[in-house]
Order: C-alpha cells, then structure tokens, then sequence
C-alpha cells in the first residue's frame, strides 16, 4: 500500500513564461515510453510478482522504494505541466469571444479538449501511454537489466527535454528527476553486481554527460539527493540497504537510505479555468463545507 501525501518532492517556481508547447514537451516525461508512467508501473508490477522473496528480499526491497519514489515523480511532472498550462488562455466565460483560440497552434491540443489545461497520460506528441510499457518478466537479472536500461533511457530522454525547454519550472522539475534517476540507474546497476558480480557501475555514466552540467540538478547534488535511497515506509523495506551502499561512482561519497519518505513541499493550487469549466462549480457554496467543518473541529478554507 502506498501511503500518500499532499506534497510534491520539490518546489516548483512558477512559469516565467507559461507555454503549452514546452509543456507538450515535456509530457515525454510523464508519458512516453521512457516517462515516469513507465518507470512506476514497471517496479510496481515487479515487486507485486516478485517470487522467492524470502530467500533474496533486499532485491525486493530496492524494487519496491524505488516504485514507492516513482508515483512522486508523476506527480511532480505533471504539476510542472499544469503550471506551464495555467494562463495560456484567455480566461472568461464568453465561448463567443473565442477563447481557445490559440489552442490550434498548441502542439498537444488535448491540453484543451481532453482536460481541463493539466496534464495527460501521454507523451509528447499526445499518444496515451500503454500498459505494453511494462516489463516484468518473472527473472530477477532480466528484470534489473530492464530496469537499468530504462533509467539510462529515461536519463537520456531528460537531458534533451531541457534542451528543448528554458523555463525555470521545466529545468528544475528536470533536474531534479535527473538526479533522482540517475539514482536509480546506480541502484539497479548495484543490484546487479551484488547478483552477478559484474561491475556494471563502470558503465556509467549513460549518456556521457555528468548531471554537474546541469545546473538545476547540482542544486540537488549539493543537497545529497543522489546518494540517499528513501523506502518509502516507516517499517517496511529496510534490507534495500544491503544493496543501497558503498561509494557512489560519480563522486565517492557514501550511498545510504532513509527509512520512511521524503518532507516534501506545498503542492500548488491551479488557478480555476472558466474558459474550460475548470472546476466548473459555480453553483457550489463552499460555506456548505464550512459549517461542517467547525462541527467536525476540521480547519477549512476557502
């Protein structure tokens, strides 16, 4: 079971310059074939397949935090996307006045017609992403090669996506999966060695680029968040650290994990869409919720 927050792993400043086109740029991230989509339902059918637990359960107990992460890093993305998106429009509730009408040169128009200007299961040029993404193959060593292979993949797919992006928003929610996936693409090449004595750590970098060129991710660096493996649960998963240690390859520094999740940030709150009927509840009295509140001795705001 996962247990949720209402937090992002990050702060996102908000969009200098909001940009339907850089967030269907950016939907690669979420839902393409590399996306973040990708990478959670991968791990979490891994580790809910997973046999012979009892005999190797540190390699359960990787798979499982790092599919724990993953739905963070969905949502993560696609809070960046809805903030590139908020704006973008003429707000108001004329639909005479036209006020999608820039939405035909919007290279994703889902953004307007099959949501409300927030984000989709989809990548960037508006395929819904497909469960024939998953890989869980039953065999431990085929499945972490998967997996390290996709992280290199997805690594690859971020680096280009922030060359294709300047925004503030974008690069940092970018540079913040680059180093939490490179992360994880050291994970599983640890998992590996320790299953087949192969020292796979010695390919890395995949691709040939550091994450200190990326400004947004040094940021990250600097605050350790390449060498700390979080389990995602307060009792679960401690054996990831049988796995998770030793020197991190990029920098020498010892790797380690933190039992439980990460503090996280305030999420933030999307502006409505009337041009969308986005809520699209006017007609509600929030003093409804109010009164109950104060009942109930629940704080409530509106």
């Amino acid at each position: 079971m996962i247990l949720k927050m209402d937090r992002l792993p990050i702060e996102l400043p908000t969009p200098k310059n909001p940009s339907a086109n850089d967030a269907a740029a950016i939907q690669e991230l979420l839902g393409g074939k590399f996306g973040e989509m990708s990478t959670l339902m991968n791990y979490t059918f891994q580790s809910f397949n997973f046999r012979g637990r009892k005999k190797i359960r540190p390699f359960y107990d990787v798979i499982a935090s790092i599919a724990g992460e993953e739905y963070g890093h969905i949502e993560v993305v696609s809070y960046a996307i809805n903030l590139l998106l908020t704006g973008v429009t003429k707000r108001g509730f004329d639909p005479v006045a036209a006020p999608l009408a820039d939405a035909v040169n919007a290279r994703n128009t889902y953004h307007y017609i099959a949501s409300g200007q927030g984000s989709l299961p989809v990548d960037s040029m508006g395929n819904f992403w497909t469960g024939q993404n998953v890989f869980s193959s039953g065999n431990l060593k085929l499945d972490l090669l998967h997996n390290f292979f996709l992280e290199c993949g997805a690594r690859g797919n971020k680096m280009r996506a922030y060359e294709m992006v300047s925004d503030p928003t974008a690069r940092t929610m970018v540079g913040y999966l680059l180093v939490r996936g490179g992360l994880h693409i050291v994970a599983y090449a640890k998992a590996l060695e320790k299953l087949t004595g192969v020292e796979v750590t010695k390919l890395l970098p995949i691709p040939d680029l550091s994450n200190n060129a990326f400004p947004e991710a040094r940021k990250f660096m600097d605050q350790k968040l390449h060498l700390s493996l979080y389990t995602f649960s307060e009792h679960d998963y401690k054996q990831a650290g049988l796995i998770w240690n030793g020197p991190h390859p990029d920098d020498g520094q010892e790797c380690y994990v933190v039992e439980g999740g990460m503090p996280g940030y305030p999420v933030p709150d999307l502006e409505e869409e009337p041009q969308l009927n986005a809520p699209g509840a006017d007609d509600f009295d929030p003093q409804v919720f109010a009164d109950m509140a104060k009942k109930m001795g629940i704080k409530y705001e509106y």
